[in-house]
């Protein structure tokens, strides 16, 4: 073989060497750089995937409904409970009967709460009432029970801030109870006659209170003698309340009184001596004028006051004036005069009346009108000139 072409066979053996070796180092790169790569790409893909965990857990946690914590004002609206015999309970209802000498013990959850019984017994209850609060409930126990301690008895939730207590009225629970006494159908009382005043515009009760749910109850009037129509619309009866006429009229008023039986016994109430008012609906409106706003000293002042309302409602009025302050005789003329119209109106005018006014009688008139809603008052200025002098001749 001559030597060139050995020659040339080595130089292609080395160059085929360092291709093949260019090659292997180029595929090596390429698998380092893939992986590396995909190294990069999971660490971002597991981050990417942390960062929306947590998002989502930020999410969850701004939409999440924050849990009330339950207060012991809370938890005391829950129920009341009156205690029987043995240990055992029972929910109470709207009203509970309880047989005149047994025990009436009732149970009310909340820390603390608050007991409000008939007026009676807060005036005076001989030692045989008994208000104790427990850890998580508050007891009340009356003892030699009457039919006088029928009504009304209310438990309380008492919302607390440090030491600072108040009641919670709206969550207030109440039950009504009856002591159905053989002897007595109404709940004893010490007055024979009781006044009460008929309003116009107010629904007017009266109090027949019975100690037995079971006891049937009429309406009667004195003179003349009559048993009074109740036709729930009018006037309607509640065994928890007694009689209410819900529009008083004038032909209400007299001498009323209630009826009561079961079984073989009958008894009468109190007798109420109805009063009718007409009781207005608004305070008076006054309108105050002055027959002159500026006045010559020695001339006379007239200024009236007026209001317009219902018929046989009663207006007082009630003047302040300069003169007032040296003691200044008050001269008034007051009178009541029908207003023209449909309804049945009337007006009702004061006049102060000032007689040679001097200065002193300059400044504000202020009158006063009132009836049994209320008073408003009105004021007007009054201004005293001097007399002018005569002219010389």
């Amino acid at each position: 073989m001559p030597p060139v072409n050995l020659y040339g066979s080595k130089w292609r053996l080395v160059l085929c060497t360092l291709l093949i070796c260019a090659v292997i180092f180029e595929l090596a790169y390429c698998h380092k750089d893939a992986q590396k790569q995909k190294a990069t790409l999971g660490r971002k893909s597991k981050s990417s995937k942390n960062k929306q965990k947590s998002t989502n857990e930020g999410s969850s946690a701004l939409t999440a409904k924050p849990k009330n914590k339950a207060t012991p004002a809370a938890q005391a609206q829950a129920f009341l409970t009156q205690v029987l015999n043995r240990g055992k309970f029972k929910k109470v209802g709207e009203t509970i009967s309880v047989q005149t000498g047994d025990t009436l013990e009732l149970r009310c959850r909340g820390k603390p709460v608050q007991w409000s019984v008939p007026s009676y017994l807060e005036e005076d209850d001989d030692g045989r009432l008994r208000i104790v609060q427990h850890d998580r409930y508050g007891v009340l126990t009356l003892v030699n029970t009457t039919g006088a301690d029928t009504g009304e008895y209310t438990c309380y939730p008492m919302y607390c801030e440090d030491t600072d207590c108040r009641k919670e009225y709206d969550k207030a629970i109440k039950v009504f109870v009856f002591f159905p006494d053989p002897q007595e159908l109404f709940v004893p009382s010490s007055d024979y006659y009781k006044v009460i005043q008929l309003r116009t515009n107010w629904p007017t009760a009266l109090p027949c209170q019975v100690t037995s749910p079971e006891a049937k109850v009429t309406l009667h009037r004195e003179f003349p003698p009559m048993e009074v129509a109740v036709d729930g619309k009018e006037i309607s009866f509640n065994v928890k309340k007694g009689f209410t006429i819900h529009r008083p009229r004038p032909y209400h008023a007299g001498a009323l009184y209630c009826v009561a039986s079961l079984g073989n016994l009958r008894q009468s109430s109190t007798k109420y001596m109805l009063i009718y008012v007409n009781y207005p609906m608004a305070p008076p409106a006054p309108v105050i004028q002055v027959s002159s706003s500026s006045v010559v000293v020695g001339g006379n002042l007239r200024v009236s006051c007026s209001a317009v309302g219902e018929q046989d409602v009663v207006v007082e009025f009630t003047w302040e004036y300069p003169g007032q302050q040296i003691g200044r005789p008050l001269y008034t003329q007051e009178s009541i005069s029908p207003v023209s119209g449909g309804a049945a109106r009337q007006q009702s005018l004061s006049v102060l009346l000032v007689d040679e006014v001097r200065d002193v009688d300059q400044g504000i008139y202020t009158c006063t009108a009132q009836n049994l809603q209320g008073a408003k008052s009105v004021s007007a200025t009054v201004k005293v000139v001097p007399k002018a002098k005569p002219k010389k001749p």
